[in-house]
């Protein structure tokens, strides 16, 4: 992250020129339970580390599963909300992921819809690995993804150029670059980190102010949301997200 930014605006909602939202129903209610759902049997015992934890609304999921959790967040309008809502149930920092200084390893290492917003997103990833995953340690890396059908249609119709475009909406909130599978793998790898898992998170043929309006009929039904995860786990390259699981690829240094 550049300290040029101004990390306050890009989580802005009601600054967005693009006219368009950022934040949607349907990344809180339907994105975040599926996420800890494909999360849960990956788990190691210990600390959490979690960077990029916006206002605390995902980092209250992993409560009942952690009770040493470290947060990093460069927003100080996102820190003071999320130490509003978590108290002292988790300790979170003020900082961009380039300058922390964190006093120790931690077990687990959560990124999620991070790594596309920043400058250099190899960097960060290998200071996560020689830095702060420790030994044994897992790295849960989640990102939009490209070949969402959702992305693919909007091709279709003209309102973007190409599946990995940045849209003036996301550009907006900071997005740097649009993952697939392949081109995540390749900067995890890049970064000395070994991907001991792939998959995808939620089949997604819709955007989301669309699910938004959906969600708020008798339209879709929880079933319908299942089959939705399943048909991912099924075809991870059609998924709202992709996902990684890594691990260092050599033992840390001491």
């Amino acid at each position: 992250m550049s300290t040029s930014r101004n990390y306050n605006q890009e989580l802005d909602d009601s600054a967005n020129q693009a006219n368009e939202k950022y934040s949607y129903g349907f990344d809180f209610d339907v994105m975040h339970p599926y996420m800890i759902r494909s999360f849960e049997p990956f788990f190691k015992a210990g600390s959490l580390l979690e960077l990029g934890s916006y206002k605390g609304d995902f980092t209250r999921r992993f409560l009942p599963y952690f009770s040493d959790i470290t947060c990093v967040e460069a927003s100080d309008e996102a820190v003071s909300e999320a130490r509003r809502r978590l108290g002292d149930q988790v300790q979170v920092m003020h900082s961009t992921f380039e300058t922390a200084t964190l006093p120790r390893r931690y077990d687990n290492i959560i990124l999620t819809h991070v790594l596309e917003h920043l400058d250099d997103p190899v960097a960060v990833l290998r200071r996560i690995n020689e830095e702060w995953l420790a030994e044994g340690g897992r790295l849960f890396l989640v990102c939009p993804n490209a070949h969402a059908p959702s992305r693919q249609i909007a091709v279709k119709m003209g309102l973007i150029s190409h599946n990995a475009a940045v849209t003036p909406a996301e550009a907006e909130h900071g997005h740097r670059r649009t993952y697939a599978l392949d081109t995540l793998e390749r900067d995890a790898v890049q970064a000395g980190l070994k991907v001991a898992h792939r998959s995808g998170i939620f089949f997604k043929a819709l955007a989301n102010f669309q699910w938004d309006r959906l969600l708020q009929t008798d339209i879709i039904s929880p079933a319908y949301l299942e089959g939705c995860y399943q048909l991912g786990q099924q075809y991870p390259d059609l998924c709202s997200s992709i996902f990684l699981l890594c691990e260092p690829a050599v033992p840390p240094r001491a």
